[in-house]
């Protein structure tokens, strides 16, 4: 069965939204975070018997991780392992086991092209714990290096967000990149789930394979767009 996950820790509703989900991704310092909001993300995953990881992302948090900023990748792999290093000292102190990482924002989507800073992620990743399974897009340069790299590759979806053609999740500044309608939520995830066409924002149809499947926490929707999902998920 497919599972659902979201990203917390960034200041959202993130109370209310853990019982929906199987793993959580959490901001650790870069675009969003601190040492009290990632303990406090830990202790609700962990109340939940929710699997709980990293949400590393550029160190931007006045465009919250959503500017690509220019950096050699030996710099990138510093700043995901110096992230991953503060989740896993506050997960330590409260005996959870993280489980994965998941690069968040621009970060994520140049990991998913640029196999230099794939690589990066997934070495710093191997290198601060070969256990931890890596979290990208399906057919992307992050799972592949994740998988070269002798790390578990999960591959994910997005329920809250559209696609273009080309199986890239279009830009937040197109209209209508962002879904806030339950039910079009719900309808997505649902045929991702059954290895269906899901439709993408030009009007065309692509199968997007994944073992797990995203609401974004900061989506404004995320609590009515979670519930909608998991019940067409059967959950």
């Amino acid at each position: 069965m497919i599972e659902l996950n979201a990203d917390i820790g960034e200041g959202c509703d993130d109370v209310r939204l853990m019982p929906f989900v199987d793993r959580v991704s959490i901001a650790c310092g870069g675009h969003a975070g601190d040492a009290a909001s990632m303990r406090a993300a830990l202790a609700l995953a962990q109340a939940h018997g929710v699997a709980a990881g990293a949400h590393p992302g550029y160190p931007d948090r006045v465009h919250f991780g959503r500017r690509a900023l220019a950096a050699p990748a030996a710099t990138v792999a510093a700043w995901v392992g110096e992230q991953l290093a503060a989740l896993a000292d506050e997960a330590a102190r409260l005996g959870v086991v993280l489980a994965h990482v998941k690069p968040h924002g621009a970060l994520y989507h140049a990991a998913a092209e640029d196999p230099k800073i794939a690589d990066a992620i997934a070495g710093a990743v191997a290198r601060f714990d070969a256990r931890l399974a890596l979290v990208g897009p399906a057919g992307s340069c992050l799972l592949a290096a994740a998988r070269a790299a002798g790390l578990a590759a999960l591959a994910e979806a997005f329920a809250d967000r559209r696609y273009g053609a080309d199986g890239r999740l279009v830009s937040r500044e197109t209209p209508g990149a962002v879904i806030d309608r339950p039910a079009d939520a719900a309808r997505q995830a649902a045929c991702i789930a059954r290895g269906e066409a899901i439709e993408t924002v030009d009007g065309g149809r692509l199968r997007v394979v994944a073992d797990t499947i995203c609401v974004h926490g900061d989506n404004a929707h995320a609590l009515r767009l979670v519930r909608a999902v998991r019940a067409a998920l059967g959950r």
